[in-house]
């Protein structure tokens, strides 16, 4: 409570300085309207009163004013957003779960490229820099009629910068900040001709981390390529290349725990449970897109694109020191096109096809137990699958006010066959600013390679007879703006169910060669549900102030063994943000941003428990970024990273103490204060 209350003064000490003029408008931004067009949510653009799904949007402005250095934290605690990380070191994974769903259940792209990963199911968004970024739409509600799997929870779709016409855009950027983290970035776009342009983007960023063995390295490089004749015709070819090596701490060893050696190699501390073992990936993407309007009421769109995903992965077992090498290669081939077509201004609709090829490739090299390669105990296996999808989606406008959407998928995946899948949408508008919205449709998950194909190691193996993951998912939004547009609230109610689980589990029926242990195998075995409310509310500008305030509460339960209903692990039932920016007339731009993450199940001991035996506990968190422009386009911003050094932790997992040979959960500890400055020149 103490915390808050100096946030409540910090708040206080901003002054208002009178009504935001043009200049400081346009840097604030006004909060969402309902005229907001959106893209995502039916593949064709609408204005956000005419879409049935609850939507957030953040563009550029949003991405300078807040303190966030990545895509997740800047959605973290968004109505039904729950960002995650395992501790927040260097090179830890970033997911986005939405609306209580795992994150294999929200489906990411990158200029309507798909990001998960087919080995995993998720994407990690750390990959993305934000520099690259023009806009960042997120749909919540199913989405699998035109977006296939994966899109269970909703889709966020990363809109990457292209060059604008009679300008040249260019910065460069360079910070540093504690646990010798740096970062540069440069960026640059232009129309070289009058009608190709370019826009090139580049990132390096390092840190030691806040723990031992958390450091990350990471590189990144896109282009967009474009040819743009206005509506009746546009190319765009969009490439992006990441390159990351970062540790893997795992979770923190409890207080008191002695370094252990494993001859001269020192494998754990009090600090980190593994100092040795290291991840790294090496990703590729390009996208070719075509689009075009021959006429007025129709438009045609081709989609191709082209992936490769590459991931390392050192894990050594403390109790021997041996351990694995291993390397998963996906290549991903797909081509998508599409027809919108609207003959009347009350009919629109879309149909479209998408076919998918996904090449797997997993190579495991066993270690001794000085890490070193054992000749002949080297493996790999070699594994392909594709989808084929058809769908369309019709929007019907019988009376003025009133707009109907119905949709149907049908979706062949070569393993495990075919599923159809309706959605039903409603739309209302009563008043100019007032919507309301109701969805409903059906949504499914097909399992990973990893799930499918993960080759035989002597402890873990998949299961190619997996069926998909299958369920329904409704929501409720009504959405009203206020004030001439400077303020607006949006409520959602939402529920859905999921059947067929895929969950890995040890398998007493399936010994391993050694005593005492099985193997552990993935089977449709669980099912989930969920229902809750969203609320999110802005305002602003209003004397040089936004503020925005967001409210999740979510039941979300699981069910892995018949009869045994429990509050799912990790999945917490209220989150909360609230943030405020100030624009000063001298060009400082103020945010703070507070978010608070409730109480949630760490850990079960059994699938038959429904009451958990660790609790991971609520916290705070307050981020701040002061940013001050200066004389010919220079700015310099300082950020404070959880300003109050808040302790909390994100996940838990099982940790041996080989010196007295005590198990333990531990958890991933999130990361202390941290406070990044960074001078920025830009026009």
């Amino acid at each position: 409570m103490k915390k808050m209350y100096v946030v409540a003064l910090l708040l206080g000490l901003v002054p208002a300085t009178g009504w935001a003029g043009e200049e400081e408008e346009a840097r604030a931004e006004t909060v969402p309207t309902m005229e907001e067009v959106v893209v995502t949510a039916t593949k064709m653009e609408e204005k956000r009163k005419e879409i049935p799904n609850a939507v957030i949007v953040k563009d550029s402005y949003d991405i300078e004013e807040s303190p966030a250095r990545s895509v997740g934290e800047l959605l973290a605690n968004e109505p039904g957003v729950d960002w995650r990380t395992r501790g927040n070191y260097g090179g830890a994974s970033e997911e986005i779960h939405l609306r209580g769903m795992a994150a294999d259940g929200t489906q990411v792209m990158v200029n309507g490229v798909v990001l998960n990963s087919p080995s995993f199911g998720s994407a990690d968004i750390s990959q993305i820099p934000l520099n690259s970024i023009d806009r960042v739409e997120v749909v919540k509600g199913p989405g699998s009629v035109l977006y296939g799997s994966g899109s269970m929870g909703g889709t966020v779709h990363v809109i990457t910068k292209r060059p604008q016409r009679d300008m040249i855009s260019a910065g460069a950027e360079a910070g540093f900040g504690t646990e010798s983290s740096y970062r540069l970035a440069a960026e640059q776009g232009m129309f070289v001709a009058s009608d190709f342009g370019y826009y090139l983007t580049a990132s390096r960023v390092e840190t030691d981390g806040f723990r031992d063995n958390s450091d990350l390295e990471h590189t990144d490089v896109s282009l967009n390529l474009v040819y743009d004749k206005g509506d009746r015709f546009d190319i765009s070819l969009y490439s992006d290349y990441v390159n990351r090596d970062y540790g893997v701490p795992g979770p923190r060893p409890p207080e008191g725990t002695m370094d252990y050696f494993i001859g001269s190699t020192k494998i754990y501390n009090s600090d980190s449970s593994s100092l040795v073992n290291r991840g790294a990936d090496e990703n590729y993407r390009s996208t070719l897109e075509v689009k075009g309007s021959p006429i007025d009421q129709v438009d045609l769109r081709l989609k191709a694109d082209y992936s490769v995903l590459e991931s390392y992965n050192l894990n050594r077992y403390p109790w021997s020191g041996a351990g694995e090498e291993t390397t998963v290669t996906n290549t991903i081939k797909g081509i998508e096109t599409n027809v919108h077509v609207s003959p009347y201004p009350w009919l629109r609709g879309i149909v479209g096809t998408e076919y998918r090829d996904f090449d797997y490739e997993n190579e495991q090299q066993s270690l001794d137990a000085n890490g070193a390669a054992i000749p002949g105990y080297a493996s790999q296996g070699d594994h392909g699958v594709y989808t084929h999808g058809s769908f369309g989606e019709i929007h019907i406008i019988p009376v003025r006010m009133v707009k109907l959407v119905a949709g149907f998928r049908y979706e062949d995946h070569s393993r495990f066959g075919d599923e159809t899948i309706p959605r039903l949408g409603l739309v209302i508008n009563p008043l100019e600013n007032t919507t309301l919205k109701l969805n409903h449709g059906k949504h499914f998950k097909a399992p990973t390679m990893n799930d499918l194909f993960w080759p035989d190691d002597g402890f873990a193996k998949g299961n190619p007879d997996l069926k998909p993951e299958t369920g329904w998912h409704t929501d409720v939004t009504l959405e009203q703006s206020m004030l001439a547009d400077r303020a607006f609230v949006s409520m959602s109610y939402f529920k859905w169910d999921l059947t067929d689980k895929i969950d890995w589990a040890e398998n007493p029926d399936e010994p391993t060669v050694f005593g005492g242990w099985n193997y552990w195998t993935p089977s449709n075995i669980s099912s989930y549900m969920a229902k809750g409310f969203e609320l999110g509310a802005g305002v602003g500008p209003l004397y040089n102030i936004r503020a925005d305030v967001s409210f999740t509460y979510q039941d979300v339960e699981e069910e892995l063994t018949p009869g045994v209903t429990r509050q799912a692990r990790y999945k917490p039932e209220t989150l909360f943000r609230f943030s405020v920016t100030h624009i000063a007339d001298f060009g400082l731009t103020s945010n703070i941003t507070a978010r608070y993450t409730g109480e949630r199940p760490g850990y079960y001991l059994l699938d038959t428990d429904d009451a958990p035996q660790e609790v991971l506990d609520s916290y705070w968190t307050v981020d701040v970024k002061f940013s001050q422009e200066l004389a010919d386009n220079w700015r310099v911003s300082l950020i404070f990273s959880n300003l109050f050094d808040e302790e909390y932790a994100t996940y838990l997992a099982g940790f041996t103490d080989q010196n007295t040979f005590v198990t333990s959960q531990q958890p991933y500890p999130g990361a202390g204060r941290a406070v990044f400055a960074t001078v920025k020149y830009e026009f």
